[in-house]
């Protein structure tokens, strides 16, 4: 069973890829989601009886590599959080699928497409179900490969090009990251099996190396380059540019990367490797400050965003700030928890978004819709539920995760840091609440309430997607609505022995159980903050016609100008990394060395020398007999001389012999 629900996929997969031309629409699609869907019922059979029964099981395969005394197993583990993260995997890919069977019906290469989905669906499983660590890092690169071939698959336009290289190498800074982890557990622990690791990390607590006169602790070196790695994968701030860019690609493949896979990869590293990061304050703090500035940074930038694909991936990156600074405080279930309830409402969103755009001709920016709530209604119910659920809206799935980290966040104190640093992350995460239900809320007035701003032609045009996509939404509306409730008491609850297995938190950095017992006030804090951003949107909206009041606010038009341009991220790091990088590589690397240096001792300098070595054989044969005497009498002389030579000088002479010869034959 547990390995039918990760090999399903790949299956289908290699059917689909390479009998895809046979199977055409109908056979496809069937094949891909029936797979799915078995994958889907597979795996919740699996989270009862690992996950509500307490079973951690363990399977081994076959031996990878040995060398020495290191071993590797193809190995798979599956505990409460494996299980919880396959549901959401298989759950998500499913709907997916099902979504996709419409909404790419018309393109000719759809075969391709259900086979890459799939396969992504299967590296993602070997990512979370690996026992150690470097078979992980299969499904790691896994991952990132197939998102580059699903970014890019509509090759012929030059954005999407762009975007998918874009991503694939930013993403090799984390995994650069992952490489460098593996290296160091390899070094310390002679393993990369996580039940060695986990078991062994409190003997190297106080293991240093030295390094330029510097003690730098093991462990806390380990754990950042752990962090390095959910920088790239994740898109925290630094390495999150090629998230919006990924939009390139079709809206199911941005709903999957989102919601249940690429993205959260690195979140759930950082749950994963719990056991090793407790043992290190640094990467603590690190994991704090990192996630509390991308949850600010991300839902400031989405505030000015016109693309609705791009506002919602910028929504992405700051959900998984959140994500990455619970983790920070040691709150590695609460975190997980938001990571399942955020793959419900960000499919929901995504997939909304998609059928709108499907509708309103590819039409992306929402400027130009309006009034689609009498086109739309449906998609209008789904979007608004995604949206409430987004920010975090009371007894929706979102506010049974946010409303808790925003509490634990305000008696967040940290010895370590500054009271200043303590405050100010906690305010971030409040602010970045505001900012959540401001661009939620402008999101619904600029698509649904506002007067339309398309064609009659376009408006004619414009239907509810067909029973397909409306089942796929309807069930993640759904999910969006009660799995926060539901499951609440699995995640959270008091007493509950969910993750005595699987996650470890030291005592004192458990945070719970006093944000249990904070004032009224502090608990409708974030309400409270939603509330601001949600009249300051509507606000805003109303007044748009009264050149009144935007005469005042015209001094936001430079703030919106600066953070539209994303901060000019990428304007720095093409003046700051890539020009330098693509002059180097072209005026040293490739003009002076590889034409250069390279060609003149290579192909260039031996071609050379033969050919002059051919023009003095040629030009010694003259036909006359004094010339061919003269040789050989002085080929004789030059042999009887090297045998009367004393032997410590015949290497000396015959190299200065060759030198001399060949520099005469190269001039």
């Amino acid at each position: 069973m547990y390995l039918t629900t990760m090999f399903l996929p790949f299956f289908s997969s290699m059917i689909t890829g390479f009998a895809g031309r046979w199977l055409g629409f109908y056979g496809s699609s069937m094949l891909a989601t029936s797979t799915s869907i078995a994958s889907t019922f597979l795996s919740l059979t699996m989270f009862k009886e690992v996950g509500l029964n307490q079973t951690t099981v363990y399977i081994k395969l076959a031996t990878w590599f040995n060398s020495d005394n290191i071993s590797v197993n193809w190995g798979f583990l599956f505990d409460n959080v494996t299980a919880s993260m396959t549901i959401i995997v298989t759950f998500i890919s499913f709907l997916v699928h099902m979504y996709s069977i419409e909404y790419m019906k018309t393109d000719p290469h759809f075969p391709r497409f259900i086979s890459t989905l799939s396969m992504f669906t299967f590296f993602m499983t070997i990512l979370i179900t690996s026992d150690n660590l470097t078979q992980l890092f299969v499904g790691w690169e896994g991952v990132g490969l197939v998102s580059y071939m699903l970014m890019n698959f509509w090759f012929t336009r030059t954005l999407a090009n762009k975007a998918a290289l874009k991503a694939l190498i930013m993403n090799r800074m984390g995994d650069l990251g992952l490489l460098m982890t593996i290296f160091w557990i390899f070094f310390t622990f002679n393993s990369s099996d996580f039940t060695i690791i986990f078991a062994t990390v409190p003997f190297f607590f106080d293991h240093y190396f030295s390094f330029f006169g510097f003690e730098i602790g093991i462990i806390s070196t380990i754990g950042v380059f752990l962090v390095m790695s959910t920088v790239g994968k994740s898109a925290q701030l630094g390495l999150h540019t090629w998230l919006p860019d990924a939009m390139e690609g079709p809206t199911p493949v941005s709903a999957l990367i989102h919601a249940a896979t690429m993205v959260t990869a690195g979140v759930f590293l950082m749950i994963r490797f719990s056991p090793t990061v407790e043992f290190s304050f640094t990467v603590l703090n690190l994991l704090v400050l990192m996630g509390s500035f991308t949850a600010f940074f991300a839902a400031f930038t989405g505030t000015f965003q016109n693309d609705m694909k791009k506002m919602i991936a910028y929504s992405t990156c700051s959900q998984l700030g959140y994500m990455v600074f619970c983790c920070g405080l040691s709150c590695y279930n609460v975190s997980l928890f938001h990571l399942v309830n955020h793959a419900f409402f960000k499919a929901t969103t995504f997939l909304s978004a998609g059928s709108i755009i499907h509708s309103i001709s590819n039409e992306q920016d929402m400027r130009r819709m309006g009034g689609t709530i009498f086109f739309l209604p449906f998609t209008y119910s789904t979007m608004l539920v995604g949206s409430l659920a987004l920010i975090g809206f009371p007894f929706t799935t979102g506010f049974y995760s946010k409303d808790v980290m925003t509490e634990i966040s305000s008696i967040y104190r940290n010895s370590n840091l500054p009271q200043t640093t303590n405050v100010m992350t906690c305010w971030l995460g409040m602010l970045s609440t505001t900012f959540t239900a401001f661009y939620s809320t402008r999101t619904v007035f600029l698509v649904f309430m506002n007067n339309p701003n398309f064609s009659r032609v376009s408006a004619n045009m414009i239907l509810e997607p067909s029973y397909l996509m409306c089942s796929s939404l309807f069930i993640l509306t759904t999910g969006s609505t009660f799995v926060g409730y539901i499951s609440k008491e699995f995640f959270l609850g008091l007493g509950v022995d969910s993750w005595n297995h699987s996650i470890f938190t030291w005592p004192s950095n458990t945070y719970t159980i006093e944000s249990e017992f904070l004032p009224v006030k502090m608990k409708w804090t974030p309400f409270f903050f939603t509330l601001i951003g949600f009249l300051f949107a509507a606000g805003l909206n109303l007044l748009v016609s009264n050149s009144f009041f935007m005469k005042r606010l015209s001094i936001m038009n430079k703030v919106a100008f600066f953070v539209n341009r994303k901060w000019y991220f990428d304007f720095f790091y093409n003046k700051l990394v890539v020009y330098p990088v693509l002059n180097f590589g072209y005026l040293v690397c490739f003009k002076t060395l590889d034409k250069g240096f390279f060609e003149t001792l290579g192909p260039v300098g031996v071609t050379s020398f033969v050919k002059n070595l051919s023009l003095i054989s040629v030009s010694s044969q003259t036909g006359k007999l004094t010339h061919y005497i003269f040789f050989m009498m002085m080929s004789l002389g030059m042999a009887i001389w090297f045998l009367m030579m004393p032997s410590s000088l015949i290497l000396q002479k015959n190299t200065f012999l060759i030198f001399f010869i060949s520099v005469l034959f190269i001039r």
